[in-house]
C-alpha cells in the first residue's frame, strides 16, 4: 500500500485542521460551561454555531462512501480525517455530523433500508436535523454474544409488537433523538445467527419509556447523545419498519459493526496524540525538584513510548482501512478484530501517562484528559469486548494450522 494521502485527503486534512484550530479547540471550555448550565443532554448553542461552520466549508458526512449520501471517500482516505476528530472527541465528530451512533445507523440505513426508509430517516440524519439511537445491548443478558438478546419481536398482522428492555442505547437522551434502532428475536426457534431482527421504533411510539441516562465513570456524556436505558412496552410499529426481513438482523449488525470499529479506532489514535501533545507540553513547562519534567528519564520514557505505540497503531489501522477497500469487510475481519484490541489498549495507555504527568489536575475537569480516560476505557467494552475479540481472533489463527482431515 502506498502511505502517502493522495490529493484529495491532503486538501480534507487541511480544511479540518484549521476548523479545528480556528473554531473547535477555542469551543472546548465554553460548551463544557454551556453544558454545565443547561441540559447535560441537550447540544449546547456553540455546537449549533461549529455544525453551521462545517457544512459551510463542505466538511460534513465524511465518513459514507457512497457519494449519493456522503463525501465518498474511501476508507482509507477517511482514516486521517477521523483521527482528527479524535483530538477533540466531545465536539468535533458531531460538528462534522460524523458522529456514533448516528454514522453506524445511516450506513445501516443507506446499505439496508428501503426506499421509504431512507427518506423518512436517513434524510434528515445526513441533514443534520435529527438524531438516532442504537438499541441492541441489554441489561439481563451477555449482550456480547449479539444471540442472546431476549427482546422479543412478535408479528402481528400488519405490526410488529416489542417487548423488551435494552441500556446503554446510545444517543437516545439526545431531546432531537427521534428514532430508535431496535434488535429483537423475531423467531427463537430458528438458527442461532437467524432468530434476530431489526425494526425502526419512532421515539414518540406508545409503550415507549427511557428510563434514566447512564453515566460513564460518572460522566454524563452527551457527546454521542448520551446512554439510556428504554423500555419497550407491546410496542407497535408497522411491518414496514422491519429492516431488511425477519431472520437478517445478526448479519445486519456485523455489517454495521465493522465500520463503526475502525471509526472508533481512528477517533482514538486522535485522541491519543491529543493526549501526548498535552503531555509534551506539560514536560516542558512543569518544574520538579528544581528541573522541568521534561528532563525527568522516565518522562522521557513515556513520550517516547508514547510515539512507538501511536505509530504502530496507526499503520495497522490504515492497514485494515486499506483492505476494507480492496477485499471488503469479511477479508478484513482479522484486522478488524485486531485493531479492536490494540487501539483502545494503546491509547488508554497513553493517557494515562498523560495523566500521570498532570498529577491531580490530570483526574480533574481542567485538562481533557480525564474525560478522554473514562470515553478510551468504555470502547473496550463497546462493540464487543476484548476478550471476545481476542477468542474469535485466535479461533480464526488455529484454523490456519489445523490440519484437515483426509
Amino acid at each position: 500500500m502506498d502511505f502517502a494521502y493522495d490529493a484529495r485527503t491532503e486538501e480534507l486534512r487541511d480544511q479540518l485542521t484549521r476548523f479545528l484550530t480556528e473554531h473547535v479547540y477555542p469551543a472546548e471550555p465554553v460548551h463544557a460551561e454551556q453544558a454545565a448550565a443547561g441540559d447535560p443532554w441537550s447540544r449546547t448553542p456553540v455546537l449549533a454555531e461549529l455544525k453551521a461552520e462545517a457544512r459551510k466549508r463542505g466538511l460534513w458526512n465524511l465518513f459514507l462512501p457512497d457519494p449519493r449520501y456522503g463525501a465518498g471517500l474511501t476508507n482509507l482516505q477517511y482514516a486521517p480525517l477521523a483521527e482528527l476528530t479524535g483530538h477533540s472527541p466531545h465536539l468535533a465528530p458531531e460538528a462534522v455530523n460524523c458522529a456514533a451512533p448516528d454514522t453506524g445507523n445511516m450506513e445501516l440505513l443507506a446499505e439496508f433500508g428501503s426506499d421509504a426508509q431512507r427518506e423518512r430517516w436517513l434524510r434528515p440524519l445526513l441533514e443534520g436535523e435529527i438524531r438516532s439511537a442504537f438499541c441492541m445491548t441489554e441489561p439481563e443478558v451477555a449482550s456480547s454474544d449479539a444471540t442472546n438478546i431476549a427482546t422479543r419481536i412478535t408479528r402481528d398482522g400488519d405490526e410488529y409488537v416489542i417487548n423488551g428492555r435494552k441500556w446503554w442505547s446510545s444517543g437516545a437522551m439526545d431531546p432531537r433523538c427521534e428514532i430508535f434502532i431496535v434488535m429483537g428475536k423475531t423467531n427463537p426457534d430458528a438458527d442461532r445467527h437467524r432468530q434476530q431482527s431489526m425494526v425502526l421504533v419512532p421515539r414518540d411510539t406508545p409503550g415507549v419509556t427511557v428510563r434514566r441516562g447512564m453515566t460513564v465513570f460518572g460522566y454524563t456524556d452527551g457527546s454521542h447523545g448520551g446512554h439510556a436505558e428504554i423500555h419497550f412496552t407491546d410496542v407497535r410499529v408497522p411491518a414496514d419498519n422491519l429492516i431488511g426481513t425477519e431472520g437478517s438482523g445478526f448479519a445486519i449488525a456485523q455489517a454495521r459493526l465493522g465500520p463503526g470499529r475502525i471509526h472508533h479506532c481512528m477517533r482514538l489514535i486522535g485522541m491519543a496524540e491529543r493526549a501526548l501533545e498535552l503531555l509534551c507540553k506539560r514536560a516542558l513547562g512543569r518544574i520538579a525538584f528544581g528541573r522541568p519534567l521534561a528532563e525527568q528519564g522516565v518522562v522521557r520514557e513515556w513520550i517516547a513510548e508514547s510515539r512507538v505505540r501511536i505509530e504502530q497503531a496507526r499503520l495497522l489501522v490504515l492497514k485494515t482501512a486499506w483492505l476494507m477497500d480492496t477485499v471488503g469487510n469479511k477479508g478484513a475481519h482479522t484486522e478488524i478484530q485486531a485493531i479492536k484490541i490494540a487501539t483502545p489498549a494503546m491509547a488508554e495507555w497513553v493517557i494515562d501517562k498523560a495523566i500521570q504527568g498532570y498529577g491531580g489536575s490530570g483526574v480533574s475537569q481542567d485538562t481533557p484528559l480525564a474525560a478522554l480516560w473514562a470515553q478510551t476505557r468504555t470502547l473496550r467494552l463497546a462493540d464487543g469486548p476484548d476478550e471476545v475479540h481476542r477468542n474469535s481472533l485466535a479461533k480464526r489463527e488455529l484454523r490456519r494450522w489445523t490440519p484437515t482431515p483426509t
